[in-house]
């Protein structure tokens, strides 16, 4: 079974079905479908969260969601920060494009990271993997992942679960934004007073 043919099996039908047979289970398949996706990339990650909250509400679905997510991040992260410097990430790790955006990540720390995982659409799974190669400390790495998937997912959610009077009234994702910006700025401010913190340890010793 070829990578086409498992994407198209994986519509919100059948999504469905998968929550569904396995409900028993509690929030179990609403964790690991997302979670999963941090491995497995081609799966849609908009259609897991768009059924997390069809099929558990609003604000479960969502932390269902975000829980899986991150998790599955953060397992990604753990595993390239160990294993990044075997052979067989050497193709990736000596790749041009990557040791650039290694070289970003480390410079600009916290605030594009969180840019770029609150959009949907960013290929976040090259993003865990460049940041477990990268030497972004796990702490900034973590911030970011949970802020800006936080954004990321409630957005979904949100249009996944209300899609129509979002379009009947725009001025309803006016929230969206602000909520946005306010994480931005608390997680810069917290990235802040981490790096302060790292200095000083570093002064002391």
């Amino acid at each position: 079974m070829d990578i086409e043919t498992i994407k198209a099996w994986f519509t919100m039908e059948n999504i469905m079905q998968i929550i569904d047979s396995y409900r028993s289970f509690g929030p179990l398949p609403g964790i690991l479908l997302p979670l999963l996706e941090s491995f497995l990339p081609f799966l849609p990650l908009f259609l897991f969260i768009m059924a997390n909250v069809n099929a558990f509400g609003f604000w479960l679905g969502f932390l269902f969601s975000w829980i899986g997510t991150c998790g599955g991040a953060l397992l990604v992260f753990l595993l390239v920060r160990k294993y990044g410097q075997k052979r067989l990430l050497s193709f990736i790790r000596n790749h041009q494009k990557v040791q650039r955006l290694m070289i970003w990540i480390e410079n600009h720390g916290f605030g594009p990271l969180f840019i770029l995982l609150c959009f949907p659409f960013t290929p976040s799974a090259l993003v865990n993997i460049v940041a477990g190669l990268s030497r972004i400390s796990i702490g900034q790495y973590m911030l970011a992942v949970l802020i800006g998937k936080l954004v990321m997912i409630i957005t979904i959610s949100f249009i996944g679960y209300d899609l129509k009077s979002m379009i009947m009234q725009p001025m309803r994702t006016i929230p969206i934004a602000v909520a946005i910006f306010i994480l931005w700025y608390v997680g810069k401010r917290i990235e802040e007073k981490m790096n302060h913190t790292e200095e000083k340890e570093r002064g002391n010793a």
